[in-house]
């Protein structure tokens, strides 16, 4: 009998700490060889015993054992009631906003991703949906943007690439206050670094190509949901419009939870050498990265987060100096996406950001002149050497 890994856990102590979480939640060996790592159970479809009875899988767009392990040990490490794994991480948004309607009106995070910003703004206002864009970093903004209408307070903290920080459980008052849902966009800094249900989220995303993926080789995405309602509306939608994760990407994921913790603890590691390596750089103008004592939020990152994340930004005044720079790294390697083991340099003003019009960018201090570090695990006295002579 094929286990059900929606129910599935190690027999996890109540008070189990994250790293154990990462590795044991939703996971059992398997019932019929006893393999410690869930099987990839690569099918389209499940025989039924007789008429009206079966083993709790139907169909595998509804369920999938490799993917309810997913979900099962996502929702756990952030913290929530259960998990919902999609193709991607703008699937996994889209789904989310399948919870609005005509008339609704949606706070966002004035520097969030290009893709959700093109996603809202050409896709969702076709449907009479309303966004109101706002650097969520400062309350009385948050605040004096909602309406009657408002239906969800849309969060990204740090944001990319400028790494503006929201203050997650004055967002989640102000959200709850004006009867909207807090959904904190968690990609940037993931779960072990940030866990926004314990200040007061309503809905957790993430792309999972990022860092609970971590090696590069997957793309999907996933909502993490507490409220009971949210968490039905999610499972229907799903079902209903089939963007899932598959069985082999999840079981991709599942491997790169295990390793999360030690991970991210070099990612915090090699981005605090590289973010006091480039302060120090006479060709750089400006450092980004909340770890640094000048960064304006640093009292709210040492509060709010765990850690400091692998991403940095810095600025080296010009487009040019920019391009320089990108062309000459060696090590590192220009390419969009982030959270991998392997470091990654990019351009946002024309990558990842592209969609966003110049003038917002401008507005949000996202400048051509702009370089986006997603800092790996490699030897940090490496990146740096490859940095210096890359500004040389």
């Amino acid at each position: 009998m094929i286990t059900d890994y929606r129910q599935a856990s190690m027999k996890l102590p109540p008070d189990a700490r994250f790293s154990t979480i990462c590795i044991h939640a939703g996971q059992t060996p398997d019932p019929s060889t006893g393999a410690i790592i869930t099987p990839i159970f690569q099918t389209s479809t499940y025989v039924q015993d007789e008429l009206g009875k079966h083993k709790g899988f139907e169909y595998a767009r509804t369920q999938n054992p490799t993917r309810a392990a997913l979900e099962a040990n996502v929702a756990a490490i952030e913290g929530g009631n259960a998990a919902f794994a999609y193709a991607s991480g703008m699937a996994a948004i889209g789904a989310i906003t399948t919870m609005l309607k005509s008339g609704d009106h949606v706070v966002v995070t004035d520097n969030t991703y290009g893709g959700t910003f093109r996603l809202f703004d050409k896709v969702l206002t076709k449907y009479k949906i309303d966004f109101s864009y706002v650097d969520t970093s400062r309350p009385d903004l948050i605040e004096a943007a909602m309406r009657p209408a408002t239906k969800m307070l849309f969060v990204e903290t740090p944001t990319n690439p400028v790494l503006r920080l929201t203050d997650l459980s004055q967002a989640a008052a102000l959200a709850h206050a004006h009867g909207a849902k807090l959904v904190v966009d968690n990609t940037f800094a993931s779960p072990a670094v940030q866990r926004p249900i314990e200040f007061g989220a309503d809905l957790v995303v993430h792309s999972t190509t990022k860092y609970l993926n971590g090696h590069s080789d997957s793309v999907g995405g996933i909502v993490i949901a507490v409220g009971d309602e949210d968490v039905e509306w999610l499972r229907f939608i799903q079902n209903a419009a089939g963007a899932i994760l598959s069985p082999f990407d999840s079981w991709l994921v599942l491997r790169g939870t295990k390793t999360l913790t030690v991970r991210m603890a070099q990612h915090n590691t090699n981005a605090m050498a590289v973010a006091a390596f480039l302060a120090a750089h006479p060709k750089v103008a400006n450092v980004i990265y909340p770890g640094l004592t000048n960064h304006p939020q640093h009292d709210l990152a040492k509060r709010q987060m765990r850690g400091f994340g692998g991403m940095l930004s810095f600025d080296v005044g010009t487009f040019n100096a920019a391009r320089c720079v990108l062309n000459r790294v060696r090590l590192m390697s220009l390419a969009e996406s982030l959270g991998g083991v392997e470091t990654l340099i990019s351009h946002p003003a024309t990558m990842t950001h592209a969609s966003v019009p110049p003038a917002r960018r401008q507005e949000i201090g996202l400048t051509d002149s702009l370089v986006r570090i997603s800092v790996g695990i490699e030897d940090p006295a490496d990146l740096i050497a490859d940095l210096e002579q890359a500004l040389s």
